[in-house]
């Protein structure tokens, strides 16, 4: 038996209990605040091109190579982080974002839509990585595993919140002023969360282990490791085509609400579900929650199938989303296991990169089955169920764990 697949306890906490632990309403703050920039950064993008007289093509364009400039340069800040530790990756990162978000503005996008590819790709692949360097840092900060479950579920849960709180604030800020003001503010907070994050004790104390153990080179990745990966991109699929498919549940009901109103229920049961599941410990391995929650977030798209009407729709994608912080919650814990102790940041960064791919290829493929609505529905039940599918023949926590966890300590 690995250390993936001890039997969980029914010990409980509280989440008073929790915040009140040494900075960890600090860096949870700090980070939730630091990663607000990227619920707001594509929106106030695509506001500034059409504000300045772009296309919305264009406008999109630039927001997705944002995005997929962070994405895919994750598991290098990750490396970089475990290298070399937080501050001197991410405080460099996040000035060099904000500094792109700031630059964004004063560059004609229409007349200049070559310079503003360049400063949108820039900015991206500067997005610190504040999410994977958080996870990187509990252990240390909460050596209770009781403590550390909750304030990782915590940490799951709330992170859908950005994505409202997030194109609100952009909304309110152009509507009020410009879209330049919003990206102002996005950075601004992008580095205020930073800041509050590294000049932490537990963010400077931390110290990237060292880079060989027992004089041999640490490989990251292992069958465990992959099969994770592999099953979360089809978490991601099923984000990505929900967001599409609300899209087109908005045209087809002629209720343009209705594609915000469904990302937004999402989001909150993803928020409700941590809430819940963070409130005690449950009990099984890991492994066994991870599959109780992948079977629940498969199962909950199945109503998408007949085709609701707006309000059933709205009710029906709450349930999948109470499930996914359970899924994301468990992988985090399963990859914390099976990582080499050199390159934990890095691997959290590779279990975020897969969502993200996922997401991505979801919305493409939702985009090319826009004309026909049963399969636009069907596919984020899909993606689930692949997920499921490859949990369920392959078992990742029974993979060869890695001896010596945990191993970042205060120094």
């Amino acid at each position: 038996m690995t250390p993936t697949d001890s039997p969980t306890t029914r010990a409980r906490t509280t989440y008073g209990a929790v915040l009140g632990s040494p900075y960890v309403a600090r860096l949870l703050g700090g980070t939730l605040i630091g990663r607000l920039p990227n619920g707001m950064a594509p929106v106030a993008i695509v506001l500034l091109v059409t504000t300045d007289g772009g296309t919305l093509a264009f406008g999109g364009l630039l927001s997705a190579l944002y995005g997929l400039a962070s994405a895919l340069s994750q598991p290098v800040k990750g490396r970089l982080m475990d290298r070399h530790g937080q501050t001197r990756v991410s405080g460099p990162a996040a000035i060099l974002n904000s500094g792109a978000l700031l630059a964004l503005p004063a560059t004609s996008t229409t007349g200049s839509p070559a310079a503003a590819v360049m400063i949108v790709v820039l900015g991206g692949l500067a997005a610190p990585p504040q999410e994977a360097g958080l996870r990187a840092l509990w252990p240390s900060v909460l050596p209770d595993p009781v403590r550390r479950h909750t304030a990782l579920a915590l940490d799951t849960g709330t992170q859908g919140l950005l994505y409202i709180t997030g194109p609100l604030l952009v909304a309110a800020l152009t509507t009020a002023h410009s879209p330049a003001l919003a990206l102002a503010f996005t950075a601004a907070l992008g580095l205020a969360g930073t800041a509050l994050v590294l000049t932490a004790p537990p963010s400077r104390a931390w110290q990237p282990t060292a880079t060989r153990v027992g004089g041999a080179p640490c490989r990251l990745f292992n069958r465990g490791l992959l099969i994770l990966f592999a099953a979360l991109v089809g978490v991601g699929v099923a984000i990505g085509g929900m967001n599409v498919w609300s899209v087109g549940m908005a045209e087809r009901h002629d209720t343009g609400l209705l594609a915000g109103v469904l990302p937004v229920a999402f989001s909150t049961g993803s928020f409700l579900g941590g809430l819940l599941y963070g409130h005690r410990t449950w009990p099984g391995t890991p492994t066994r929650q991870l599959l109780t929650g992948a079977g629940g977030f498969a199962l909950g798209w199945l109503p998408l199938l007949t085709l609701p009407t707006p309000a059933p729709a709205t009710a029906a994608v709450f349930v999948p989303g109470a499930f996914l912080t359970l899924i994301v919650a468990r992988a985090f814990t399963i990859t914390d296991t099976l990582a080499p102790p050199t390159r934990t940041t890095e691997a959290y960064a590779w279990l975020i990169l897969s969502i993200g791919v996922g997401q991505a290829t979801g919305a493409a493929l939702a985009g090319r089955l826009a004309g026909h609505p049963h399969a636009l529905a069907a596919l984020p039940a899909v993606g689930a169920t692949l997920a499921l599918i490859t949990l369920l023949l392959a078992r990742p926590g029974r993979s060869p764990a890695r001896p010596g966890r945990h191993r970042h300590q205060h120094a």
